[in-house]
């Protein structure tokens, strides 16, 4: 027999976003790129870490079809520079990779998957100075959900997704998750299945 699911119960996440949505965003924002930097000649494309990684080197590989011409890529990690950092359990250290050419008097353009409160692109830019004097800086993200508490904005999005902060925002990438997609579902839920996951078993023959 079937629990029937209360009006009330935390919904389940849904998707918003799938493979071809996440590719055709890609393609467009290499387009708006090449449009805007007037050739991006002077381009550099850096990653946050993890996500926006992976969408840096899917961005760079259609920056390079759409100019023509092989455009820098690195990676930025920006645990240390994070204003939560005593707040939240330690993390590992990722890697940051800089161009061979620097970053000065260059566009940089910063990668992410979702842009939030805006503190991560805060940390980003606080990172960013310690490395170099970029000639300006933007930012392209896969979505843009909103609740900005600080002053900042994209200047490439894939997509603006009003939620609300009871809500989360979840995107998958093959290179981690196995599949492309963005899924928007309720906090609660999410809570409820990580907590559900964490109290199974290891091992399924083992009473509970």
């Amino acid at each position: 027999m079937t629990t029937p699911i209360s009006a009330s119960a935390p919904r389940p996440p849904h998707q918003v976003l799938d493979a071809g949505d996440i590719t055709r965003i890609v393609t467009r924002i290499a387009h708006e790129i090449v449009e805007r930097a007037k050739g991006a000649d002077d381009v550099v494309l850096l990653g946050i870490h993890t996500r926006g990684v992976h969408l840096a080197r899917r961005l760079q590989a259609r920056l390079n079809q759409v100019a023509g011409r092989e455009i820098p890529l690195g990676t930025l990690d920006i645990t240390m520079y994070r204003d939560d950092l005593r707040l939240k359990p330690a993390r590992a250290l990722e890697h940051t990779e800089i161009p061979a050419e620097g970053i000065d008097g260059k566009l940089v353009i910063l990668v992410d998957d979702v842009l939030f409160s805006g503190r991560t692109i805060r940390a980003a830019l606080d990172a960013l100075s310690d490395i170099g004097r970029p000639r300006a800086v933007q930012l392209a993200v896969l979505v843009d959900r909103g609740h900005r508490e600080l002053p900042i904005r994209a200047d490439y999005v894939g997509k603006n997704l009003p939620t609300s902060l009871r809500e989360a925002v979840q995107v998958q990438l093959a290179d981690t998750d196995g599949r492309d997609a963005v899924l928007v579902g309720d906090r609660d839920y999410a809570a409820r299945s990580s907590q559900a996951l964490a109290a199974q078993p290891s091992d399924p023959h083992l009473p509970e």
